[in-house]
């Protein structure tokens, strides 16, 4: 299993909060500045293929960003919103981690400790 990668924005209250709450449970993470070092294509895809709602679940679309655009994300193809996303990664919900199987987008306590579980498991049986 590999490592916890935690897509945040320091100036994100959700994000500081998770960072809180990993960093309470030992939880080590490859933190990667959202905005600095946005998911690469091939990254939002996998990213994407880990979520149960699809772009409803990534998408931040109560955002400005988001309403400025003026678009319909649902009439797009799918390469075009991720172009979309890369040119302009605040159209993302943060914070976003993944262990490169589970997905948990914002400050989601269940799935946050189920993301722990799993990998404190991994820890002693590995």
């Amino acid at each position: 299993m590999s490592a916890v990668t935690f897509y945040t924005y320091p100036s994100c209250t959700s994000c500081r909060k998770t960072k809180k709450w990993l960093s309470a449970h030992s939880v080590d993470v490859q933190e990667r500045h959202l905005f600095r070092e946005t998911p690469t294509r091939q990254e939002l895809l996998n990213l994407l293929s880990m979520t149960s709602e699809g772009l409803d679940e990534l998408l931040a679309t109560r955002s400005r960003t988001f309403k400025s655009l003026n678009v319909s994300v649902d009439e797009m193809p799918l390469s075009a919103v991720v172009d979309l996303i890369i040119e302009e990664p605040k159209l993302l919900r943060r914070p976003i981690l993944t262990d490169g199987e589970s997905l948990v987008v914002g400050y989601n306590l269940e799935k946050l400790r189920s993301l722990t579980k799993k990998k404190q498991a991994m820890k002693y049986t590995g």
